[in-house]
């Protein structure tokens, strides 16, 4: 099961200051403390996921990337989960829960989302290296210019209603979301004409995507707070940004490390060389030993990707293959029939690594 959005676990918005988060996160778990629920194993849980945000938000590294990449973000962080018992969450966070007094206090109004977007961006192997700003357009549904709200008179502003039935166990009293303002506590006194029943239109708006060097296909990007508005005064929703990378008919990517075939003639093997070879960003020149063997891996030091965790960049792998023509000259076919027989082009590969050598060196 997906985890929920941190600020939402403790009803904050994005730009809640350190106050409000440690605010929230005392009350939430108040509210869930498990001397005040025994037994109740869907508070406990909700006691655990709101240590888990606020550890999350109460701290500034942490929430900076939990704000640019979301849970993914902080993959490779410790989190609270489902694994962290009671003991660690006191001893963590005990301070949080001295002095509050008061009981639990009124809940507040429930606070509506709006939907996510979700987009495609395509981006080069250069973009990727060094990272990159998009600025795309995006439609989103907003409330109407002049739309006005007033209080839901069903649930008085509360957002819930109060059901009492008589059961053969007494009389009981349930709690519901009201229907008339779907929880949010308002409802809808004026609606323009070009809006939809819930006084939302669809408006166009340039958006700027700050994507981070390093990132791969298949990995999302979460810009809080730019999807679809809720109606009654809600908040947005989330713009999802799925990567994919665009093919690079030269370059090879694998993880932060670059393939590259190299292919040279016979005579630049032979005698050795100085040729040029892309690279991510540009172009290297590099050198071709003399008697270089076909199948030879040449490292290029930090000519790779970089790591979207540690920043520390890959390498640029250059395989050496050498081309063997298909048609010589008269003069060239007796040229090799006269010394093909001789030491120099006789094979020799006792000091030669084999390919599993190779791949194994490669990685180390």
């Amino acid at each position: 099961m997906s985890k929920r959005d941190y600020y939402e676990v403790l009803g904050v918005s994005k730009n809640a200051t350190e106050k409000e988060i440690k605010q929230a996160y005392r009350k939430s778990a108040i509210k869930y403390h498990p001397d005040r629920n025994q037994g109740d194993k869907g508070a406990e849980e909700k006691f655990k996921e709101s240590a888990e945000a606020y550890e999350v938000l109460s701290d500034n590294e942490k929430r900076s990337r939990y704000d640019q990449f979301g849970h993914q973000g902080l993959s490779g962080s410790r989190g609270f989960g489902g694994s962290m018992n009671m003991e660690d969450i006191f001893e963590q966070f005990g301070d949080i829960f001295g002095g509050f007094g008061g009981g639990f206090g009124s809940s507040r109004d429930r606070i509506l989302k709006g939907s996510n977007l979700r987009i495609r961006i395509k981006l080069t192997l250069k973009e990727i290296c060094e990272g990159v700003i998009k600025k795309i357009k995006i439609k989103r549904l907003s409330p109407a210019e002049n739309t006005t709200y007033g209080t839901c008179q069903s649930c008085h502003g509360s957002g819930s209603i109060n059901k009492i039935s008589n059961t053969i166990l007494g009389t009981m009293q349930t709690r519901s979301v009201c229907p008339h303002c779907q929880g949010s506590g308002k409802i809808l006194t004026h609606r323009p004409s070009e809006s939809d029943q819930q006084g939302m239109v669809y408006t166009e708006e340039l958006t700027e995507i700050n994507i981070p060097a390093g990132v791969s296909e298949g990995m999302q990007l979460k810009i809080r707070e730019k999807g679809n508005y809720a109606p009654y005064d809600g908040i947005p929703g989330d713009l999802l940004v799925l990567i994919e990378e665009e093919s690079n008919s030269q370059l090879i990517r694998e993880g932060v490390n670059i393939h590259y075939d190299l292919y040279i003639s016979i005579p630049d093997a032979i005698l050795g060389c100085n040729i040029e070879i892309p690279t991510v960003t540009g172009k290297a020149k590099i050198k071709i030993p003399a008697g270089v063997q076909s199948g030879k891996i040449l490292r290029l030091k930090s000519k790779g990707i970089p790591d979207i965790e540690s920043n520390n960049k890959g390498d640029l792998l250059v395989h050496i293959n050498i081309w063997t023509p298909e048609k010589l000259t008269k003069e060239q076919v007796d040229f090799f029939k006269k010394h093909g027989d001789s030491a120099e082009f006789t094979p020799n590969p006792i000091n030669q690594k084999s390919f599993f050598q190779k791949v194994k060196e490669m990685f180390n």
